[in-house]
Parts: C-alpha cells; sequence; structure tokens
C-alpha cells in the first residue's frame, strides 16, 4: 500500500487572536491586486491536506463543498475536520475572510472545495489523492463552477504512475495544478531533491523564501522548481478559532494558488474569454521576479502581483509549461 504525506512543516507559535495582513500577503503583492478590485471573485480552489476547520470564523463562509477520501470519521464523505491543522494553514492563506480581526488571505473572495486526502496523523494512501485529483477535475458547483486551481502541500519520495496520470487529466480539462517543492533541501543547489507531485514536469512546483526574500534552506533544489513564494514565519488560520506561524514549502504553495485565481480574475476580464491552463501559467510566470539565486533555487523567481498591474496592455501567450 503505498503512502503519501505531509512535508515536514514547522510549527512556531499558536495564537488565540490577531489582526494583521500577513507580510508573505503583502511580499507577493496582493493588496496590488485587491486595490484593481481582483479578490478572486466566483473561482474555486480544490485544497487536497489534512480537511479544513470548517467552523473557523475565517473560512466558514469560503467553502463551496467538501469531500472525505479518508478513513477517519469511519469514512464518513461529508465529515473533513481536520485533526491536524495543517490544512485549516492552506486555506487561510489561500482565503481567509476579510473580518474586523484575524488574517486575510491572497484571495478572499474566492471558495474552497477541500478535499481531505491525509489522516490526522498526516498521511495518507496514494490513491486518496488520486482519487481526489479526479474528484476536482470532474466538480461542478451549484452554479456551475469548476476548479481552476488545486492546491497539494502534500507529497512523498516515490513516482506513481496513476498519481501522475490524474495529474495529467486535470491539467487536460484547463486547471492549473500547484505543489509544494518539499523540506528535504540541503542547501547545495547543485544537488536534487524531489518530492512527487511536485517533481512531475506538468504541475507548478512551488520552493520556500523566507520574508526577507532569501532562498530556505529547507526548500528542495532541483531544475523543475517553476517559482518560490513566502513559507517561513507564515500567520494563518488554525484549529479551533485560532492562528498559528508555520514554516515549509507547504505554506509558500498556498500564496501560489490564491495568487492564481487573482490572475484569472484580472486577465479573463480584459480579454473578455477563457484561458487556458498554459495561457494562466504564462501569466503566473510574468508576475516574478529574479533574486539572482540559481533557478535551480528559485525557478523564474519570486511570485510579485504588482508586475501585472499593467498587463492589460500586453498580449497573453500561450506558453507549454516546461
Amino acid at each position: 500500500m503505498s503512502k503519501v504525506g505531509l512535508i515536514p512543516f514547522t510549527i512556531q507559535t499558536v495564537l488565540k487572536d490577531t489582526k494583521i495582513i500577513p507580510p508573505g500577503i503583502k511580499l507577493v503583492g496582493a493588496p496590488n491586486s485587491w486595490e484593481q478590485g481582483y479578490f478572486g471573485n466566483g473561482n474555486v480552489i480544490a485544497v487536497l491536506d489534512t480537511g479544513c476547520d470548517s467552523s473557523h470564523f475565517e473560512l466558514q463562509n469560503q467553502i463551496i463543498d467538501v469531500y472525505n477520501f479518508t478513513t477517519d470519521d469511519m469514512g464518513d464523505p461529508k465529515n473533513i475536520k481536520d485533526y491536524n491543522g495543517h490544512g485549516t494553514h492552506v486555506c487561510g492563506t489561500i482565503c481567509a475572510e476579510e473580518n474586523d480581526r484575524g488574517v486575510v488571505g491572497v484571495a478572499p473572495k474566492a471558495k474552497l472545495l477541500v478535499l481531505k486526502v491525509l489522516s490526522g496523523q498526516g498521511y495518507g494512501e496514494t490513491k486518496w489523492v488520486t482519487e481526489g485529483i479526479r474528484y476536482a477535475t470532474k466538480w461542478r458547483g451549484p452554479n456551475g463552477e469548476r476548479v481552476r486551481v488545486i492546491s497539494m502541500s502534500l507529497g512523498g519520495k516515490d513516482d506513481h504512475p496513476e498519481l501522475h496520470k490524474a495529474i495529467q487529466e486535470a491539467i487536460s480539462q484547463e486547471i492549473l495544478v500547484v505543489c509544494a517543492a518539499g523540506n528535504e533541501g540541503d542547501g547545495n543547489h547543485e544537488t536534487d531533491e524531489f518530492a512527487y507531485p511536485g517533481a512531475y514536469p506538468e504541475v507548478v512546483q512551488v520552493g520556500s523564501v523566507n520574508l526577507q526574500k532569501e532562498i530556505s534552506t529547507f526548500s528542495n533544489t532541483n531544475k523543475v522548481i517553476d517559482l518560490v513564494a513566502p513559507g517561513e514565519e507564515i500567520i494563518s488560520t488554525y484549529l479551533n478559532n485560532e492562528f498559528a506561524v508555520l514554516s515549509g514549502t507547504s505554506m509558500a504553495t498556498p500564496h501560489v494558488s490564491g495568487a492564481v485565481v487573482l490572475i484569472i480574475e484580472q486577465c479573463e476580464k480584459e480579454y473578455d474569454r477563457s484561458l487556458t491552463e498554459a495561457e494562466v501559467y504564462a501569466q503566473l510566470i510574468k508576475r516574478t521576479i529574479s533574486l539572482n539565486y540559481s533557478r535551480r533555487y528559485q525557478g523564474n523567481g519570486l511570485l510579485d502581483l504588482g508586475l501585472g498591474i499593467d498587463s492589460r496592455t500586453e498580449t497573453v501567450q500561450t506558453a507549454a509549461n516546461k
């Protein structure tokens, strides 16, 4: 029985309450998009993780649908209770609702399809993840909504052909798949560290930087890193209406997932048509800035949504992911 699990992460602080626009959200330039009127309206992100605390006041209005693929809670398909906290934290970075307290996510008016594919222990069968991807690919919402982004802050050492095939099927349906690079980095960009599904060339593989724009020492390096985003000291939603500061490429990934729906909202309004997955990828990469590291560290560079504010004068380019 093959397994996949959480990419190791660090819990630094748990807070009862806060009032902050998280520094990572600012670093990727999300407020620039908000000022232009883009908040992720009407876009759905599928989050495959440990579930979500759906009663959290920052997330309870953001969830459009759920499904549990694990054996937790007797396999109840509609119980996505998060016994770990990781999934709740990821969901908050993507689209925590703007309130008079708490935090705010990158795309605060986007919606979440929460797919629980990892148990409370942080592990799951690879088939649960594969089934979750296929569910997200076929899912349709009450008003015909479809998933535009799949976000996965999970991984394992082994390449699973059926998992890879499911990802390729999702991409063929114009869904961008965003995955964490992994936290096995050794600080040497000349050595490869791979975690699947992040290592598949078709996905957007996200590495981590700290809030000073320095590559995180734990961030995996390889020749198929696409970009980097904040992954250290990231504050977001946590269990029991609390908040936590966590670190890992798991925390970098949802910054990109949320950013993608802001890009989709902006570009599809400007060009008055739906973008393909390849076009969305091209627009994402246009919004990166080099940090002068090896591409094996940073890929195309650090996500910066501020770079796309004047994109209406440009032509959308179609590009293969690699």
